[in-house]
């Protein structure tokens, strides 16, 4: 049985300001930890957390010109973010040789409360066309081998794997797969 689709919110897409890190912080580390932080030693989340999503380092990625942070805000609520998506250029991963122009889909992380409500369908479009913009012709991402729910999502935006890569937290080693999409 199909669960009923949440109705779309009324959100807008903007770039993320330097005021957006403390929001981007603790939605990252909060996402960050419910998605994943069973399957790693606390310590290793703890250090990847600080390293990751600290407000520092997300005020390092919104200053860098190589990434570009976009947030999704409630419309009724302009300053809230409830997700965010990172391009990051520059990137690459042996699997990707063969690929023309590509670009990384760093992050895209939403707020649980704003699950299947089209929000991540909202910044990956946002993201796409940034990168189209820009001359990119391949979309890359990584995602964690067991992360099951976010491969069926990226499957239905039209990702295909490609290869994989060791992802280093501490101690804890993991898999990701390595995902495309012609642009």
């Amino acid at each position: 049985m199909t669960q009923p689709t949440k109705p779309k919110p009324q959100v807008t897409l903007r770039p993320a300001l330097p005021k957006d890190a403390p929001q981007i912080a603790a939605l990252g580390s909060s996402v960050f930890s419910t998605s994943f932080g069973y399957s790693m030693p606390a310590a290793d989340l703890q250090a990847y957390l600080e390293s990751a999503y600290s407000i520092p380092s997300l005020s390092r990625d919104l200053s860098n010109p190589s990434v570009t942070t976009i947030v999704a805000c409630p419309t009724s609520a302009p300053d809230t973010v409830i997700g965010f998506a990172q391009l990051t250029r520059g990137t690459s991963e042996p699997c990707l040789e063969g690929c023309e122009q590509p670009v990384e889909l760093q992050r895209l992380y939403v707020s649980p409360d704003f699950h299947g409500g089209g929000v991540g369908g909202m910044l990956v479009e946002e993201i796409e066309k940034v990168a189209r913009e820009e001359g990119f012709v391949t979309l890359w991402l990584g995602v964690w081998e067991e992360n099951f729910r976010a491969q069926r999502v990226y499957e239905r935006m039209g990702f295909k794997k490609v290869g994989s890569h060791d992802f280093v937290m501490g101690s804890c080693v993991q898999t990701d797969w390595i995902l495309t999409k012609r642009l």
